[in-house]
């Protein structure tokens, strides 16, 4: 019988454009897919035997005969193309009018009010690459103590301070402002904190970022279980996404090696009815980049890990490998895309080699694992359960 479930997210790691993907300027967008074919094929054995390539074409990592985990993948409803989009519509949450982007900066009357609480002037102002404008600004932000502020097509409010210049304490309290402020009709989705060290020519942005989201509009699985004195640990930024609600032991990781290991370690440790994980470098380091080789190499550092991950398992566990959106590396565009995720699921206990087609909506994860952990759940989705029973 299962009672826990493990849900791994793989930051970015989309598997084909949408049909509506031309809306967002992501007409053939296909992360996994086309870094396998920029690097010449990726050496994926661990995942292919699960059956990724058994969902789309992946260079060098061919269909599986008999794969060890069910697959497929999953099409997302909701309005966008972003983290808490995603990761809200797997707890089944379907958001159904976008958040306001800001591809010019934010108006002056948002701009004056933060600058007002904050006690400071600001830089920047505008859409931009994080690494981009911390090159253009950093010089200028150490000169003055002005925090850097920028977006990008996501809806963001990203501010960006040197460790050196102004305190870490002091960035979350500023993202904190900012949170506060940006409410209907300015609701950006998140606050985020870039903070960076180093000097002019070789600035660097430290592991210390940390998303300031809105809460979800309604209770999600998440609150469900832990209503119902269940256990969530959020491991990565899982707690950021979810503005704390339904997480009831956090740990934030800097990168996917400690999100790895933190992942294991809850596993071993018995710990939780359900862990949940973002790893969070495929897109932050190196989809925002347009760096395939580095995103090739973070896959495969996922992949040399993965027997660990299934060794450590329990009987009563059930593994979910998704994604949240796409972030193709190949393309002009450092923002996300338009895409379906793939679906790994994957039990000692369950059935083998079931393809569960194309979900109709990343909500389908959350029924699942309401029903197989028996929750309550009156939310969207339709559970695989009994397809992989």
């Amino acid at each position: 019988m299962i009672n826990r479930g493990v849900l791994i997210v793989l930051d970015s790691v989309g598997a084909g454009a949408l049909p509506d993907a031309d809306e967002y300027g992501d007409a053939g967008s296909n992360t996994l897919s086309h870094v396998a074919d920029s690097v010449g094929g990726l050496h994926l054995p661990n995942l292919e035997q699960m059956g990724l390539g058994n969902i789309i074409q992946i260079a060098g990592v061919p269909p599986a005969d008999h794969p060890t985990a069910c697959y497929g993948r999953m099409a997302e409803v909701s309005k966008g193309k972003d983290t808490t989009t995603g990761h809200w519509e797997m707890m089944g949450i379907i958001t159904e009018h976008p958040f306001p982007v800001y591809p010019h900066g934010f108006p002056d009357n948002v701009m004056e009010k933060f600058e007002s609480t904050i006690g400071r002037k600001t830089l920047g102002n505008k859409a931009a690459s994080g690494t981009e404008i911390i090159k253009e600004l950093g010089e200028e932000h150490i000169r003055t103590g002005y925090p850097i502020v920028y977006t990008s097509a996501d809806s963001v409010f990203q501010i960006a301070c040197h460790e050196d210049v102004i305190p870490i304490d002091e960035l979350y309290r500023m993202c904190q402002i900012a949170r506060e402020m940006l409410v209907p009709p300015h609701n950006v989705q998140r606050v985020i904190a870039r903070p960076f060290t180093g000097s002019p020519g070789n600035f660097t942005r430290t592991e210390r970022r940390r998303d300031f989201a809105l809460e979800p509009p309604v209770e999600t699985l998440l609150d469900t279980i832990a209503v119902c004195c269940g256990e969530v640990i959020g491991i990565g930024k899982i707690e950021d996404v979810y503005a704390g609600r339904g997480i009831t032991s956090a740990i934030h990781t800097g990168n996917n090696k400690e999100g790895i290991a933190a992942t294991i370690a809850a596993i071993i440790g018995d710990e939780g009815n359900l862990i949940f994980t973002n790893l969070v470098d495929f897109d932050m380091l190196y989809g925002h980049r347009n760096d395939s080789h580095g995103y090739a190499a973070a896959l495969e550092e996922f992949d040399v890990a993965l027997p660990v991950i299934l060794d450590v398992l329990k009987k009563e566990d059930l593994l979910i490998i998704t994604a949240d959106h796409g972030c193709d590396p190949t393309t002009q565009s450092t923002d996300h895309s338009r895409e379906y995720v793939p679906l790994l699921v994957y039990g000692k206990d369950i059935s083998q080699g079931i393809n569960l087609g194309v979900r109709s909506c990343f909500c389908d994860i959350a029924a699942t694992l309401a029903q197989i952990l028996g929750y309550s759940y009156s939310l969207p989705g339709h559970s695989f359960a009994a397809d992989i029973s």
